[in-house]
C-alpha cells in the first residue's frame, strides 16, 4: 500500500482546487456585494447568483482540511497549530459571511442591511486572503524545527510568500466572479462585468501564477513546467474569449488555468507536504506525515462511494439553477417588521 499516500496527496490536491474554483466566485460575488457598488436590486441579483449553491461549495473547504487530518495528522498538526490565529480569523470571517448571506434578507431597516453587507465583504476578503496564505505556506515553507513545531512568535507565518499566496486567491477569487457574472446574468450587470473583465482579468491573474512559478522555480520537475505553461496560454486564450464576446469559454479557460497553476504547484511540491525554512531535513513529506495503511485504505473505500455521490449532486444542483438571472427578476425592496409589538 505504498502508493495510499501517493493516492490521498493527490485526492487532497483536487479538494483544494475544487474549493478555489467553486467556491472563488461565492468569495468573489461576496467582495462585490460588501465592497463594491450598486443599489439593493444589483445587490440581489449578485446574491441570487449563488443563493442556491454557495453552502454546497463551502463543504469543499471542510473536506480537505478533514482529508488533510485524516491522511496526514502530522500535516495538520504542524500547518494549523503554527496558524492558529490566522485561521481562527479564517472561521471568524466565513462565520460572519454565512450569517450575512442569511441574514440580510431579514434587516427591518436600511442601516442594518448595510451592516450585514459589510460583514459579507469582509468576511469573503479574509477568508480568501486566510486560505491563500495557508496554501503558500504549505507549499513554500514555515520555520519548522525537527519535531514539525513552527519556531519563531505568534506571527512567524506572516512572510512575503504567505502575503502573494493571500492576494492570488483574493484577486482569482474577484475576476473568477465577474467572469460567473457574465454567465449567470443578464442585462447591465452582464455588460459590465464583460467589460470588467477584459480590463482587470490580465492583472488579477498575475499573483496566482507569480506564486506557482516561485514554486516550480524551486524544483526540478517537467511536469509542473508544462502545467505552469498550460495555466499560462489558458490565461491569454481566456482573455481572447472575453475580447472575441465567448462567455462560456472564457471562464473555462480561466477555471483551466486555475487548474493548471494548482497542479504545477502541488506536482512541484511532491513528496513534500510542508517544507521547513529551517532546515530541509525537517520537511514533512506524504511518508513521514501520513496516516497508518489501514487507515488511508478505509478512507479510500469510503470516498470511492461517497466521492462520486456528492460530484453528481453538486452537478445536479449547477443544472437546476442553470438559467440566467437579471434584476427584472427581483421583486420590489421591502423591510421585514416584526410582527411582536
Amino acid at each position: 500500500m505504498d502508493w495510499l499516500p501517493t493516492l490521498w496527496f493527490i485526492l487532497i490536491a483536487l479538494l483544494w482546487t475544487g474549493y478555489l474554483f467553486l467556491e472563488g466566485f461565492d468569495l468573489g460575488i461576496g467582495m462585490q456585494i460588501g465592497l463594491g457598488r450598486g443599489g439593493e436590486k444589483h445587490k440581489r441579483v449578485l446574491l441570487n447568483t449563488i443563493g442556491p449553491v454557495w453552502d454546497g461549495n463551502e463543504v469543499w473547504l471542510l473536506t480537505a482540511g478533514g482529508a488533510t487530518f485524516a491522511a496526514f495528522p502530522y500535516w495538520y498538526a504542524s500547518l494549523f497549530s503554527a496558524l492558529y490565529i490566522p485561521l481562527t480569523l479564517v472561521l471568524v470571517a466565513l462565520i460572519f459571511r454565512a450569517v450575512a448571506i442569511e441574514y440580510r434578507g431579514k434587516a427591518q431597516n436600511a442601516t442594518t442591511r448595510g451592516l450585514w453587507d459589510l460583514a459579507l465583504g469582509w468576511g469573503s476578503l479574509i477568508a480568501a486572503f486566510g486560505v491563500g496564505a495557508m496554501l503558500a505556506l504549505t507549499t513554500l515553507g514555515l520555520p519548522l524545527n525537527e519535531n514539525g513545531d513552527r519556531v519563531g512568535g505568534p506571527f512567524a507565518w506572516f512572510t512575503w510568500h504567505a502575503v502573494l499566496g493571500g492576494v492570488a486567491v483574493v484577486a482569482f477569487s474577484w475576476i473568477h466572479s465577474v467572469a460567473f457574472l457574465r454567465l449567470k446574468t443578464e442585462g447591465p450587470i452582464r455588460v459590465s462585468s464583460g467589460q470588467r473583465f477584459i480590463r482587470w482579468m490580465p492583472w488579477c491573474v498575475v499573483p496566482l501564477l507569480l506564486w506557482s512559478a516561485v514554486v516550480v522555480l524551486a524544483g526540478t520537475s517537467l511536469a509542473a513546467w508544462t502545467l505552469l505553461v498550460l495555466a499560462v496560454v489558458a490565461a491569454f486564450f481566456a482573455w481572447f474569449s472575453a475580447r472575441a464576446g465567448h462567455e462560456g469559454r472564457s471562464f473555462i479557460a480561466l477555471g483551466i488555468m486555475l487548474v493548471g497553476a494548482v497542479a504545477a504547484i502541488f506536482v512541484a511540491a511532491f513528496p513534500v507536504v510542508l517544507p521547513s525554512t529551517i532546515n530541509s531535513t525537517f520537511d514533512l513529506t506524504i511518508y513521514n506525515a501520513s496516516s497508518s495503511p489501514y487507515t488511508l485504505k478505509l478512507m479510500s473505500i469510503v470516498a470511492a462511494f461517497g466521492v462520486p455521490l456528492v460530484l453528481a449532486y453538486q452537478s445536479w444542483s449547477y443544472w437546476v439553477f442553470r438559467k440566467r438571472i437579471g434584476e427584472k427578476h427581483i421583486p420590489e425592496d421591502h423591510l421585514v417588521t416584526s410582527a411582536v409589538k
